[in-house]
């Protein structure tokens, strides 16, 4: 008995306290009161199956060893007893409850995304995420920001290695922030392990969850649903800020956009040099449009179409402003009027029309672009 007793104090005890003390071997706490309900959750039902697993083991090689032939035992007869039926129903029935109790607390709590101090509205979209901030007038694309040189193993990978954006999205700690889910093309799933909140956004539809930082910080996420070639290039940041601190950040993303629009309407009265457009463009088309056209210009046979040598690059400059404008509906060529500046609209197109021996020797301006825009909007 004594090294079973030891043997019983080392799985039930010592073996839990070296997972915890091992976190990449456990499910993280994280920094919402949520994704600490349900670590403790998870920690729960992992020692009452343990448990379980220890006695019904036990039990069994008790029986074997105590009741073997060699010792001259008999079985006992005792099919169809009711008693021991009722036994092994009652008590897995028992220890269910006990585990449905605190998971359906915890679960509905999940869900309640009422009462929140801010929203934001979160779109997904190969291989990009949208954020949103409803009321604040505040709203902008995060790209994943990994140099192509470590992607192509050119240059040493970094701790954060495909883990890291161009603009992460900026939250207060201390407040309960509400997510609106959707997405512009297939299903996406939003997912930041220290909140503990997975949700999946599908295109047609709103899905809702919630969190509330406890802690200032950077965390980081990925899209948990495979949504395309790029799947594993479209990481979630957040930076947590004190209450404070995020009001002055919102202040000045306002005051950012402002400043944009004024930039944008100087640019109107302007003729930038061809050089600067395609130094520009070519820093454009590798963060937004080389994931599917690739940086050839030769595209993916079948799937996305070469730019090199492309009738829509090489035709008419309103035609083609109106594709990288407003995208192609049904297709995987999004609408980049809100992604970028009327300068990298600009930029973008007259890389496109004069790389990979295109050359057309086209040189669009920003207020070529600013007069699609507002034809499109007398338009409507």
């Amino acid at each position: 008995m004594g090294k079973l007793s030891s043997t019983l104090w080392l799985i039930l005890f010592v073996l839990p306290q070296q997972v915890l003390a091992n976190s990449q071997f456990n499910m993280r706490k994280g920094v919402t009161d949520i994704s600490n309900d349900v670590y403790q959750l998870h920690m729960t039902i992992f020692i009452i199956c343990c448990v379980i697993g220890v006695i019904v083991f036990a039990v069994m090689f008790w029986a074997l060893i105590h009741h073997r032939k060699s010792k001259g035992a008999k079985p006992a007869q005792f099919h169809e007893s009711t008693k021991v039926e009722i036994l092994w129903t009652a008590i897995p029935f028992v220890i269910l409850i006990g585990m449905a109790i605190p998971a359906t607390k915890t679960l509905i709590a999940m869900e309640d995304a009422s009462k929140a101090d801010l929203t934001i509205k979160i779109t997904g979209s190969q291989w990009k995420w949208h954020y949103e901030y409803m009321g604040e007038d505040v709203e902008f694309y995060s790209m994943l920001a990994t140099p192509q040189d470590e992607i192509t193993n050119l240059a040493n990978k970094n701790p954060n290695y495909l883990l890291e954006v161009d603009k992460p999205l900026v939250l207060p700690i201390n407040q309960k922030v509400r997510f609106l889910m959707t997405s512009d093309d297939v299903i996406h799933s939003w997912w930041v392990p220290d909140f503990a909140v997975k949700k999946d956004a599908n295109p047609g539809f709103i899905n809702e969850t919630w969190t509330r930082i406890n802690e200032e910080g950077i965390y980081r996420g990925q899209c948990a649903e495979l949504c395309g070639k790029d799947h594993g290039f479209m990481p979630v940041v957040v930076e947590a800020k004190s209450e404070q601190a995020f009001a002055n950040w919102l202040s000045e993303a306002k005051q950012a956009k402002a400043n944009a629009a004024i930039a944008d309407a100087a640019l109107l009265d302007q003729t930038l040099p061809k050089e600067e457009l395609m130094t520009l463009g070519e820093q454009v088309y590798m963060a937004s449009c080389a994931a599917c056209h690739q940086p050839t210009g030769m595209g993916l046979p079948g799937v996305f179409p070469a730019l090199k040598g492309s009738p829509v690059v090489l035709g008419d400059i309103k035609d083609h402003i109106d594709v990288v404008l407003h995208g192609r509906p049904g297709t995987a060529m999004q609408a980049f009027d809100k992604q970028l500046s009327i300068k990298q609209l600009a930029a973008v197109i007259t890389y496109k029309r004069n790389a990979w021996g295109n050359d057309t020797g086209d040189v669009i301006q920003p207020s070529q672009i600013q007069a699609a825009i507002d034809a499109t909007s007398e338009a409507k």
